[in-house]
């Protein structure tokens, strides 16, 4: 089975986008699925970043950080060249909380890029998809030189 060197090098490049965000590697986020404009990562279940020790529950703001770098993964993987960007719009429906001492797995999709701006859908569960912990919905903006050329790229 040969490998497809575009998607292999876009998934290379959404692991060091995600390596590369400090509070990721401090927060251990790991990727556990890619296809192109698609990722998948799990935030493992650890003491530090529970919001309330009476409950065990994961903070909501671990599960923000977990929702807005899997979005922008999604975007590193969909793009045919790297390119900086921003997060410009972020919005995080809470839905229940997650369930203490278990990983909580975070989904994104790059649905459509244009010229300037990358859109997203995403969402964190547990145990199914179908039983979202939170839904995202998120816009990014190309900042860097070559915006034109990435944007004819895709």
């Amino acid at each position: 089975m040969s490998v497809d060197p575009e998607k292999f090098q876009r998934m290379i490049q959404s692991q060091k986008f995600l390596d590369g965000i400090p509070h990721m590697g401090a927060l251990g986020v790991q990727l556990v699925n890619f296809e192109v404009g698609k990722v998948t990562v799990r935030l493992p279940y650890r003491p530090e970043i529970v919001g309330n020790p009476d409950t065990g529950v994961i903070a909501g703001g671990a599960i923000s950080a977990l929702l807005d770098n899997v979005c922008g993964s999604s975007v590193v993987a969909r793009v045919a060249r790297p390119n900086a960007f921003a997060t410009l719009d972020l919005r995080i429906d809470y839905m229940k909380p997650a369930v203490p001492e278990r990983d909580v797995f975070a989904f994104a999709e790059c649905y459509k890029v244009t010229r300037l701006i990358a859109f997203v859908r995403g969402y964190a569960y547990q145990d199914s998809s179908d039983e979202p912990i939170a839904n995202a919905t998120a816009t990014f903006m190309f900042t860097g030189k070559g915006m034109l050329a990435q944007a004819k790229g895709l």
